[in-house]
């Protein structure tokens, strides 16, 4: 069975809908969230695994690139099929991979950009301020062009180079 549905846009509320079903199909999961977003939406990390070595992947910065989250969406929910299934992916056993690294990912770090590019952010107070913000960058279209956050704070810039838990 597959959850991560690839033919469509990806919203938060998509993300959330699928993070749940993801933990309850795979009770192994550890969801946690690592903070809010600008209009308070939970930013979710999912941890796989309990090794020394740890790896970090993270997703959509920038708002118009939401199509990464679907992609590492789609690679979370691949490993945990391997992992139960006790397969290989690229020649390399899950199971056993997953018992030396710890694998951290969060796959939509910018949820109010996403859903202000994909058309579900409703809010019209927040999106006459976006509008201000796009007009003094005529250069970017409105609103599919828009990378930043909804304060107009492009996150690529402020990565972290850090641990997450």
């Amino acid at each position: 069975m597959n959850i991560i549905d690839t033919k469509n846009i990806y919203t938060y509320s998509k993300l959330i809908k699928d993070i749940k079903m993801l933990k309850e199909i795979y009770p192994f999961l550890s969801i946690k969230s690592i903070g809010k977003s600008v209009l308070d939406k939970s930013i979710k990390v999912i941890k796989i695994g309990e090794g020394k070595k740890e790896i970090f992947y993270s997703a959509t910065y920038h708002a118009n690139e939401w199509i990464t989250s679907l992609v590492l969406m789609k690679f979370v929910e691949e490993v945990c099929k391997a992992y139960t299934e006790n397969k290989d992916i690229y020649k390399y056993n899950i199971k056993t991979l997953i018992k030396d690294i710890t694998l951290y990912v969060v796959p939509m770090v910018n949820p109010d950009g996403v859903d202000l590019v994909n058309g579900k952010l409703e809010n019209s107070e927040v999106l006459r301020q976006i509008k201000k913000i796009s007009n003094e960058y005529s250069n970017i279209t409105y609103p599919n062009g828009w990378k930043a956050n909804i304060k107009g704070v492009d996150l690529k810039i402020y990565q972290p180079i850090c641990k997450v838990l």
